[in-house]
């Protein structure tokens, strides 16, 4: 049984028995993959805080044909969207975790999505605002399925912040000016395609409409 190294994004964990966890992680090269880390509840020694969602490292696991789930070996944790200091940017990482997680496909690689993930752990880190951030991030991620439609409803404005959005680095936006009347009105366009095609509302929507009140 081989053992696979890759960077990976962590996407979300579950409880396994009464001592594993099961970790979703994208993989750069080798797509999504899920996988037992044993004794991940009992014992904080292995992996620490690793397995908290967006998290980025480097990831060694097992994989056996005609096997769903891998056996995650360990996880090398590099950086950290957690390192953040405002509470507003942390509610968001769960957000940017479940939609990842909803368009990456099983085993199937996909690094351009990789990158964005990638990319928007480093903008948290740095403290990017987040709005801005997350409205870029759903932008991208639809563009990058191939379901991206303007909203012709949209001010110049918001569609002025879109042109910026497709040649800038997230780590810039601080730098496109654009007010908070915009970025609502992108947020509103951006959810509806969402729910949309995936036919669904996220759980973490749900708790960012929470964390609002």
């Amino acid at each position: 049984m081989p053992l696979y190294t890759t960077d990976a994004l962590i996407l979300r964990t579950y409880k396994l028995g009464e001592s594993d966890r099961i970790v979703v992680f994208l993989t750069r090269d080798r797509g999504k993959k899920r996988g037992v880390a044993k004794n991940a509840r009992q014992s904080r020694r292995r992996f620490g805080g690793a397995l908290e969602p967006l998290t980025y490292g480097r990831v060694g696991y097992m994989e056996r044909e005609r096997r769903e789930l891998v056996r995650l070996d360990y996880v090398e944790q590099l950086r950290s969207p957690l390192s953040a200091v405002d509470g507003e940017a942390l509610g968001y990482v769960s957000y940017f975790a479940e939609l990842i997680d909803e368009w990456a496909q099983e085993a199937d690689p996909n690094e351009t999505l990789f990158r964005l993930g990638a990319s928007m752990v480093d903008a948290i880190a740095i403290g990017v605002p987040i709005q801005p951030l997350a409205r870029y991030f759903e932008y991208w991620l639809l563009r990058l399925q191939g379901v991206y439609e303007t909203d012709p409803r949209l001010s110049d404005e918001a569609k002025a912040f879109l042109a910026s959005a497709r040649t800038s680095s997230p780590l810039r936006l601080a730098d496109i000016p654009v007010s908070r009347i915009a970025l609502i009105e992108l947020e509103q366009a951006h959810r509806a395609q969402i729910v949309m095609h995936l036919e669904k509302e996220l759980k973490s929507v749900r708790v960012l409409r929470e964390m609002r009140r």
